[in-house]
Formats: structure tokens, sequence, C-alpha cells
């Protein structure tokens, strides 16, 4: 086991502590919070996970693999999730994604190798009236531009490097 194996370990047994019932109907709870520790779910996290809960790792698996909030990979500090549905796409979403690559190198669904940055795009989250519409960690940024885009993650990222 790797030294960020056991670490992956220690930190997802301080999460499975919370979860002293040890009920499989507490699983979708473990992994939202193994999420918020890990900023995704360790492979080693799951098995824990599996054996904590006396349920086989292929389903835990398969649970974080089901929906689409979880992920299974590293995934950055921060967030730039970039609506595509069809007011946004109609108001310029193609092009805030190219600016997204242009900047950062990597387009949706990717993390840059430093795991500053993750890039998402989204089918619609409902406020269509913003469009094009950009969350950068959470917090939506409506009547989105490319050159404001660039501002938004160079802020967030320097943010990030002033911490």
């Amino acid at each position: 086991m790797s030294d960020t194996e056991a670490i992956d370990t220690i930190r997802a047994a301080a999460v499975l502590a919370r979860y002293p019932r040890r009920d499989p109907g507490d699983l979708v709870n473990i992994l939202h919070d193994l999420q918020a520790e890990f900023r995704y779910l360790p492979e080693e996290a799951l098995r824990e996970t599996a054996s904590h809960l006396g349920l086989a790792p292929t389903q835990v698996y398969g649970v974080a693999t089901f929906y689409h909030g979880f992920h299974t990979a590293p995934r950055g500090e921060h967030t730039c999730t970039v609506c595509v549905g069809t007011a946004c796409h109609v108001r310029g979403a193609a092009r805030l994604l190219e600016q997204v690559e242009r900047d950062t190198g990597i387009g949706a669904g990717g993390t840059t190798p430093d795991l500053s940055l993750s890039v998402e795009e989204v089918g619609c989250v409902g406020a269509c009236a913003l469009g094009p519409l950009v969350l950068m960690d959470g917090e939506y940024h409506g009547d989105m531009t490319p050159e404001r885009l660039s501002r938004l993650m160079k802020k967030a990222l320097a943010a990030e490097e002033g911490s």
C-alpha cells in the first residue's frame, strides 16, 4: 500500500466512523461525505466503504458511477461549469468552452494536471434568462462572455495561489 493509499484509508475511516450503524441505506450519504473530503471518490475509500457496510465492492462502485454528481477521478480545487442548454447554447456557450480550453488547455470533463481546475458542461441549470451561464465553484455568473470568463478563472486560480 502506498503512502497516499494509507492516508486515504485513514481519512476514509474518519468519515466512516460517522456511520457506526453500518447501514447500507447510508451508502449515498457516505459517498457524499467522502467526496466532500477528497473532492472525488478514491478507489481505496470505495473499498473501505464496501467493507464497512458489508457490501460487495461492485455494489458501492455501481452507485458511485451511476450518479453524475459523484466522481471517481481526481477533481480540481475549483470547478468551472458551463451550461450548454438551448438558451445558453444559442447565446454562445460553445465560445465559452473554447475560451476555457484556450486558457487552460483542457476541455469539458477535464482537470488540469496540477488539480487546480476541473471543467464541466451541464445540459441546463434552469437559469435560462441569465444565459450564457457559468458556475464557478457553484456560484452563478450570467451573461458570460469569453473575456469575462477568462478573468473569472484567473481570479479563482489566483485566490488559490494566495492561500
